[in-house]
This record gives structure tokens, C-alpha cells and sequence, in this order.
């Protein structure tokens, strides 16, 4: 399994418009962050988590040449607005992509990219998407067991994914026990933290922190980082 993070930022990706601050000034490419996504290369094929508004700069970027299905956490904006571009993969692959979303998510889906599934007899191209909802136990994509995980982000639950000793979850403010059960025993770990003070709807470094402690995985790695955090020029040791 290849892990490749296309963007690790948050809703303003970094640096963010008009600031100044330290980070957004910074010369190091590690803090020019695009909103939060990774590439999952397993078994020759190609898994998408959340198409951000940025999807296409990734793209381009990391050179990658086909997808063959997208999974998504949510339907917030910084998780789904890149979903257009997916159609030059359609071009390509001369077919239609599965994307799996969670029931309130597809029905977001379908609001926001109606021309999509109900599109206008003249205009250009469209996505060509085949919308799955994702079910209550693991489920299989592109060969591969995928086991959701159940994730409070503030008041509404979203989605985490693990595939083997792989588990993503994003943009996270509370694990419940029945979920932290499914996250032991990982090689690696990708975790949503936002900055060092509390927030309504995502862990802090602090309690990210906490949360790795008590999963154990080989490595962890934060994700979804706000301005005030700057990539350090080492990783955090957590013991």
C-alpha cells in the first residue's frame, strides 16, 4: 500500500488569502498546504478519499493517471467541491467512477452537482459518478475490505476508513469507544488535528495527541492543520 497525501490543510487550505502570519509567509513547501486528501495505491488500483476544491492542482501535482473509486468522510465544502474535475478521469478511462458517501452525504451530492445526475440536454461535460451508500459494516472497494468508522465531527457523525493496518480519519472532535475498537492495532494512522486550542468540531494537538497514545498505531501522522501550526522540522514524540 502507497499512501500519498495530496493536500493536509484546512478549509482555507495554507497559505491562507490576505495573512500574514508566520506560516502563510513561510519558505518552507511542507506549510503550502491544499485542502485535506490522500491517494490510497493498493492492488494496482487507484482509491480517492475526498474530493477538495483543490483536486485538480493535486492532480496535476502528483501526476496522477486514473481513479478508479472516491470515498468521502463529508459533505463539507473543503471535501467535495473538486468533484467536476473528476470527469476528465471519466475521459480517460472511458467510464464511470463509484463514490461512496454516507446516506445524508450522497443526498448533499446530489443537491450541489445536480446537473450531474440531472443533466441540462445541452452544455458540456459532466461527471460520470455512480453514488453508493456506504452500509453500517465493512464493504468492499476495488477488491479491498473497507471498514468504516463512525466519527463525531461536532454535532454530526462523518466517516473514517480503515483498510488493513491503514486508518484515515479526518476532521474529528471525539472518537466513540465502539469506533476506537476498531481503530487498534494499526501500521498507520492519519488524524485530523486542527491547532493548539480547543475547537467545537475538531481535536486540538493536545487531545490528538491523547488520542494517538491510546491507539498505538506504529505511526501517526496529523492531518487537516490550521495556519498557526507550522510543519516541524521533526515529528512529535509521543512518549
Amino acid at each position: 500500500m502507497k499512501i500519498t497525501f495530496l493536500g493536509t490543510g484546512t478549509s482555507h487550505g495554507i497559505p491562507v488569502i490576505a495573512c500574514g502570519c508566520p506560516v502563510c509567509r513561510s519558505d518552507n513547501p511542507k506549510n503550502k498546504r491544499l485542502r485535506t486528501s490522500v491517494l490510497i495505491e493498493l492492488g494496482g488500483k487507484n482509491i480517492l478519499i475526498d474530493t477538495p476544491p483543490d483536486f485538480r492542482e493535486q492532480m496535476l501535482r502528483y501526476g496522477v493517471k486514473r481513479i478508479d473509486a472516491i470515498l468521502y468522510t463529508h459533505h463539507h465544502a473543503d471535501h467535495i467541491f473538486g468533484l467536476d474535475d473528476v470527469r476528465r478521469f471519466n475521459e480517460i478511462q472511458c467510464g464511470a467512477i463509484p463514490c461512496y458517501a454516507a446516506k445524508e452525504s450522497l443526498a448533499v451530492l446530489k443537491n450541489i452537482f445536480s446537473y450531474t445526475f440531472n443533466p441540462p440536454q445541452i452544455g458540456g461535460g459532466v461527471p460520470q459518478i455512480l453514488l453508493k451508500e456506504i452500509p453500517g459494516e465493512p464493504f468492499e472497494v476495488c477488491g479491498q475490505k473497507v471498514e468504516p468508522v463512525g466519527i463525531c465531527h461536532g454535532k454530526i457523525t462523518i466517516t473514517g476508513f480503515r483498510i488493513g493496518g491503514f486508518a484515515y480519519v479526518t476532521d474529528c472532535s471525539r472518537i466513540p469507544d465502539a469506533s476506537m475498537r476498531k481503530l487498534y492495532n494499526l501500521k498507520v494512522l492519519v488524524l485530523g488535528v486542527l491547532r493548539h486550542e480547543k475547537h467545537s468540531t475538531h481535536f486540538s494537538v493536545g487531545e490528538g495527541v491523547e488520542a494517538a497514545k491510546e491507539l498505538g498505531a506504529e505511526r501517526t501522522f496529523f492531518t487537516h492543520m490550521c495556519q498557526p501550526l507550522p510543519h516541524p522540522k521533526e515529528g512529535l514524540r509521543l512518549s
